[in-house]
C-alpha cells in the first residue's frame, strides 16, 4: 500500500506553527521562572528546552520541505531572540547571571535587528553561519543549565560566557559579510 502524500500547503504551515508555539511558550516560561525565583526550576528548564528544540526543528523542516516563508524568516529568529532574552533577563533579575551578560546579549540582539533592518532596503540578508548556530546552541544549553542547577554551580556561567563569546565572534563575521555585500 502506497503512503499518501501530505499536501504541500499543510507542510508549509508546520514550521510556522512551531515558531508560533515557541512564541506562545515565552509567557509560560516567564511565569515558571518567576514562580521559581532564585531556585532552580526543571519545569521552566523543560519549557526553555522545548523552545530550543523547536527552533532547530522548524528551520530544518522548512529547508527540507522547501517551504521557507517570509513569515518564518522574520518570526523564527525573533522567537529565538525573545526566548533567550526573556531567560537572560529573568536570570539577571534573580541574581543567577550578571548584568554584563544581559547587556551583551541585548547589544548583540539589537545589532542583529539593526543590521537586518539596514540590509533589507538593499534586498540583502546575511545567512546564519555554522558559527552562529553553534553559538546559539551553546547559549541555549548554558541558559538551560543555569535554569536547572543551583546558583552555586559556576560551570553553567562559564558555558554562558563561552556561548556569548562565540555569538559575538559570529557577529563580527556577519558584520564583515554584510559590509562586503553593501560594497558590491
Amino acid at each position: 500500500m502506497e503512503a499518501r502524500a501530505i499536501p504541500r500547503p499543510l507542510l508549509a504551515r508546520v514550521p510556522n506553527a512551531l515558531t508560533l508555539i515557541r512564541l506562545a511558550l515565552i509567557p509560560v516560561f516567564a511565569l515558571l521562572m518567576v514562580r521559581a525565583g532564585r531556585e532552580p526550576s526543571w519545569p521552566a528548564g523543560l519549557v526553555f528546552g522545548v523552545a530550543g528544540l523547536t527552533d532547530q526543528v522548524d528551520g530544518f523542516l522548512a529547508r527540507r520541505w522547501r517551504v521557507e516563508s517570509r513569515f518564518g524568516r522574520l518570526a523564527d529568529p525573533l522567537a529565538d531572540r525573545l526566548m533567550i532574552d526573556a531567560a537572560v533577563i529573568l536570570l539577571v533579575v534573580y541574581d543567577r547571571l550578571p548584568w554584563a551578560g544581559l547587556a551583551l546579549v541585548a547589544g548583540r540582539d539589537l545589532l542583529l535587528l539593526g543590521g537586518t533592518a539596514a540590509l533589507a532596503p538593499y534586498g540583502l540578508a546575511v545567512e546564519v553561519s555554522v558559527l552562529g548556530k553553534v553559538a546559539t546552541w551553546v547559549l541555549y544549553l548554558a541558559v538551560f543549565c543555569r535554569i536547572v542547577t543551583a546558583p552555586s554551580h559556576a560551570w553553567p556561567l562559564e558555558l554562558f560566557w563561552s556561548g556569548l563569546g562565540l555569538a559575538l565572534l559570529a557577529g563580527v563575521f556577519y558584520v564583515r559579510r554584510a559590509w562586503g555585500e553593501l560594497r558590491r
